[in-house]
């Protein structure tokens, strides 16, 4: 066979793998995963008394998610109606975890930001990783809930003192003395 010839077989066998592999995840998906995922969810829900639903999105076949959905809650925030006694309650998203199908059978994790609707621009949900249906295990998927808790926990307590953050003023070109004559 022709070098050139054998590159390309080479490259039809990954290919071909590829598209096996896809089977494999899809079914991986069907058989345990989306189970297995519904199950973690819920066990945090029932042990922790997290205020939480979780649901499937099904609409099209092998590009399904499950959500964990921390669900909406009025915000506290309401709208008074010009030149009427009306006042539009401005309702809040606490924010959700999504484990997304891909068309190849993997998985994309995601976070759907809390944000409250009508006040300022809600921000896109936001990918953490793709992964394969067999690296799905408990403790990453706790991992996960722990990084949403701690995000909504840094939304909900949103403000600029902390100082942990901030950066003292340092001019280019210019060296501070730190008030014993050193630099």
């Amino acid at each position: 066979m022709a070098p050139a010839l054998a590159r390309i077989q080479a490259l039809v066998n990954e290919y071909n793998q590829i598209l096996a592999n896809t089977v494999n995840y899809r079914e991986q998906w069907q058989t345990k995963t989306r189970d297995q995922l519904k199950q973690y969810f819920e066990t945090i829900i029932a042990e922790t008394g997290l205020k939480a639903r979780v649901y499937v999105r099904g609409q099209i076949e092998n590009l399904e998610a499950i959500v964990f959905d921390l669900g909406r809650v009025s915000s506290g925030l309401s709208e008074n109606l010009e030149n009427t006694d009306l006042k539009h309650t401005m309702v809040k998203n606490n924010g959700s975890l999504v484990y997304q199908q891909l068309f190849n059978g993997k998985l994309m994790v995601m976070f759907s930001n809390p944000h409250i609707e009508g006040y300022g621009e809600e921000k896109p949900p936001r990918s953490l990783e793709i992964l394969r249906p067999d690296e799905v295990t408990e403790d990453l998927i706790y991992s996960h809930v722990e990084r949403l808790i701690n995000d909504i926990i840094e939304w909900e307590d949103f403000d600029d003192d902390d100082s942990k953050k901030k950066v003292a003023f340092q001019p280019i070109g210019f060296q501070h003395t730190t008030g014993n004559g050193q630099s």
